[in-house]
């Protein structure tokens, strides 16, 4: 059987119609001659030697492609190979003057073979497909003006615009406008992503209202379109177990095969019985050959593969999309995995005017702030539509928070810790106390003399995460949060999401630890985290799955599966398919081996003639394709 990672140069790129590629064409042809010569040679129209010499080359015709690919193993790698089985038999009932049989045999093999070819070519074709959604020119823009350049010519510090309903023709940053950009080709999300100055976009993505001007980051050939499909082709290239424990057998399975139909063809020449058994050997050959059992992973791996692609999750290998079938237990990491990785606002508490009040002072103080907490205050004060007032002495407290002088007096927002030093009793304030134990952080307003009021903080879980906790525990799987976050704010993230396993205040090398006592006690984990700081874990785990990793090489390096899209729904998906994946593979290899406990002993007994089991064997093939295809529809 034809391996993927051996295809012509010529086919491999094939983009016409399906009769037209030249195993199936060839194979057509040959059939057509053989009707033909079938036809004419039923009404007596045709000498002996005309009609042999039209099957001759109808034979030629439908099993040159397969039989040279299976004398270039021989002679290449010195492999018996399955085509080699085939070439046999045809050749065998050559010699045994069954010329029609040897046809047909020569005939339904090429096309068998053809369209198993075509499946790969086609399967292949519908990653690099994403190319096309990048434009072949880009609008360059030079000293004010533009002009169209091709897009492989656009070099990394390059300015392009990009109007309304036109694709980005490489990764870039926004140096000018802002837009809704639909980046699903890329990341495989459904809706449409804001965009503005200073955020990503990345090459096949859409722009859909306003005009973006966009620095290039990286060069046509290396952007994350480009990567994408490279990654998706050699990982098709790449075999899982299954795959390679059937090579194996093949490889001690057709030489045995061979060696037993010679020995059945042989023995009787010495008796002097050879036309009965010799037939009998050229049936075995060809029921005997494990076309299907062959079959059975490839095309469904392939496949599987494939459609992961076109929807943003990159499974690097065969074997990764094998293991997710298997997975027993996941471990999700918290913050930027199960949460956005951005705290928020939650709660305000006013002891002195209302909660705006608070909001706008603290706001004033934390305006010139870079820290992530005073961002997320200044965040809410805007939602709310608050004013922040002129503020002048802004200084950082290292460690506690910040202060600046707000018209009259110096406001202090920061951590309890900081008001201790002014002798206020933060013991004493229950609101404080409660919201910590809901595992937020708490940050004071107020001066040296008093406290204005308190505000918490979260990071808070997506908003779809909880769905996915439910649809694993739907399906048996366990679920276990894995964090270097406090105990207290890990145990309310994971009470909210329904995760019961929560192990916090974990450095990365006992989050390591983790996996491996997981794993000894599940089987098959996976681990889920944001890319580079989850490496190790990641590493250690069955699979490791890495969220929103466009356009970052490492995040895609650190991980088995990469995420391209930021959304945590992914990872259920990615899990369906793998176990679709290793279901139709389970299925096409338990439908081989039947085929064969059935055809072997036919051939052996007489029940089935050379072209019966030349369409039993090449009917099982084609079924197999068939079913390993439904991977895409997954």
């Amino acid at each position: 059987m034809r391996d993927s990672d051996n295809e012509d140069e010529g086919h491999a790129q094939w983009s016409g119609p399906w009769y037209l590629f030249p195993p199936i064409r060839n194979a057509l042809l040959a059939a057509v001659i053989a009707v033909l010569t079938f036809t004419f040679g039923f009404l007596n129209y045709l000498p002996a030697i005309a009609e042999n010499g039209l099957y001759a080359v109808a034979m030629v015709l439908g099993g040159f492609h397969w039989a040279r690919e299976g004398i270039e193993e021989l002679v290449g790698e010195h492999e018996i190979d399955i085509e080699i089985l085939m070439l046999a038999a045809t050749g065998g009932a050559v010699f045994f003057g069954l010329w029609e049989e040897a046809a047909i045999l020569a005939i339904l093999y090429g096309a068998a073979e053809g369209v198993e070819e075509y499946t790969f070519v086609r399967t292949r074709a519908s990653i690099r497909s994403l190319l096309d959604l990048a434009p072949e020119e880009a609008r360059l823009v030079t000293n004010g003006s533009t002009r169209m350049v091709p897009a492989r010519e656009l070099d990394i510090g390059d300015v392009f615009r990009v109007k309304p309903g036109e694709s980005v023709p490489t990764d870039g940053r926004i140096v000018d406008g802002r837009s809704t950009v639909d980046q699903a080709a890329v990341t495989g999300e459904s809706t449409a992503v804001d965009k503005r100055e200073g955020d990503e976009v990345f090459a096949g993505s859409v722009n859909q209202e306003g005009v973006l001007e966009v620095e290039a980051t990286t060069t046509f050939e290396d952007n994350t379109l480009s990567k994408m499909i490279h990654l998706v082709e050699e990982a098709q290239e790449e075999k899982g177990k299954s795959q390679l424990f059937i090579e194996k057998f093949g490889g001690v399975y057709s030489p045995l095969v061979l060696l037993v139909a010679l020995g059945l063809m042989g023995a009787p020449f010495i008796a002097g019985l050879p036309g009965y058994w010799a037939e009998r050997a050229i049936v075995l050959l060809v029921a005997a050959a494990p076309c299907a059992l062959v079959m059975s992973t490839p095309i469904a791996i392939a496949s599987g593969i494939g459609r992961a692609g076109r929807e943003g999750v990159l499974v690097k290998g065969g074997i990764h999309l094998e293991n997710l079938g298997k997975i027993e237990a996941i471990a999700f990491d918290k913050t930027g995995t199960l949460t956005r990785g951005e705290p928020v606002v939650t709660d305000v508490v006013a002891y002195e005017g209302t909660e705006d009040d608070v909001l706008r002072q603290a706001a004033s103080v934390e305006q010139y702030s870079e820290h992530h907490l005073g961002e997320a205050i200044m965040n809410a004060a805007a939602e709310r539509g608050i004013q922040h007032t002129e503020a002048s002495e802004f200084s950082s407290i290292t460690g506690y928070g910040a202060q600046a002088q707000l018209i009259e007096e110096t406001v202090y927002v920061g951590k309890p810790g900081l008001f201790e030093r002014f002798n206020h009793d933060v013991d004493g304030i229950a609101e404080a106390e409660e919201l910590q134990k809901e595992g937020k952080t708490v940050v004071l307003v107020g001066t040296p003399e008093r406290i204005m009021g308190v505000i918490a903080l979260r990071d808070e879980p997506r908003p779809e995460a909880k769905g996915v906790i439910q649809e694993l525990h739907e399906r048996d799987v366990e679920v276990l949060m894995l964090t270097g976050d406090n105990k207290e704010t890990a145990q309310a993230i994971a009470t909210e999401l329904g995760i019961d396993d929560v192990r916090a205040d974990l450095k990365p090398e006992e989050k390591v630890e983790a996996v491996k006592e997981l794993t000894t006690k599940y089987g098959a984990v996976a681990m889920v985290g944001d890319g580079i700081n989850d490496a190790p874990a990641l590493a250690q785990a069955t699979v490791g799955i890495a969220m929103g990793t466009a356009g970052t090489d490492a995040a895609i390096e650190a991980a088995d599966i990469a995420l391209m899209a930021d959304d945590i729904t992914k990872v259920t998906y990615a899990l369906s398919l793998g176990q679709r994946a290793q279901r139709i593979s389970r299925q096409n290899i338990v439908f081989s081996l039947l085929v064969l406990a059935v055809l072997i002993p036919g051939a052996v007994l007489g029940v089935i003639g050379i072209v019966g089991a030349v369409i039993a064997h090449e009917g099982s093939e084609l079924l197999a394709i068939g079913n390993g295809l439904r991977v895409r529809r997954g």
